[in-house]
């Protein structure tokens, strides 16, 4: 079943990987069903209905070229207030999960040597995405698993004011692998799977 899973998102970026407004859908169907309604991250939903979430595509490129971009969405993250939060999403169907690891590494490095750091908290989905400590097999993977490989830039002041209002908030990741785990692989897979079935918003 995993295998099979695979297989099939492999097929969706594959598809889409030309069609930035259906990537983009797709993605705004994730963060719907998986992020806000499974209550993954606590205070993404308020941002989702003021509609303060910004979603970029970036085309195949080089590394140099995906971290100038990260940076000017920094800057405009700088400039804009508006937005709360900017999902950089990666078309590249080939862009293997090892790939975006080393890719999400040299994403912090320049935040910290560009003076972001303390400013904004970078957080990381991918397809592919399998824990250090985990298998294919444990659904807790989905609480990262995202349609396309993401790069999530947050602005950490309201990282910090959202979670003053959590009682235990270093109990949060623990309790998205409980769910996750709970709603099981075949359930998370399909929760996924239907989010590349989302109409176009008009």
């Amino acid at each position: 079943m995993s295998g099979s899973f695979k297989q099939f998102q492999q097929q969706m970026r594959e598809q889409y990987a030309e069609q930035p407004e259906m990537m983009i859908t797709h993605c705004q169907s994730w963060v719907d069903s998986v992020i806000v309604r499974m209550n993954i991250c606590p205070f993404a939903k308020a941002e989702v209905a003021s509609q303060r979430v910004n979603y970029v595509v970036a085309k195949p490129d080089n590394t140099e070229q995906y971290l100038a971009q990260l940076l000017r969405h920094c800057q405009q993250l700088d400039q804009q207030p508006e937005i709360a939060t900017t999902l950089m999403l990666f078309s590249d169907p080939f862009l293997t999960f090892a790939d975006y690891l080393d890719l999400v590494t040299q994403a912090e490095d320049v935040l910290y040597h560009e003076g972001y750091e303390g400013v904004y908290q970078l957080a990381s989905f991918h397809p592919d995405y399998c824990f250090a400590d985990s298998n294919e097999q444990d659904a807790a993977n989905f609480t990262n698993k995202a349609p396309y490989p993401i790069l999530h830039l947050i602005r950490e002041g309201d990282i910090t004011k959202a979670l003053a209002n959590f009682l235990r908030p270093e109990q949060i990741p623990e309790r998205n692998i409980e769910y996750t785990r709970r709603k099981g692989l075949s359930q998370m897979q399909d929760v996924l799977r239907a989010c590349y079935d989302a109409p176009q918003k008009k």
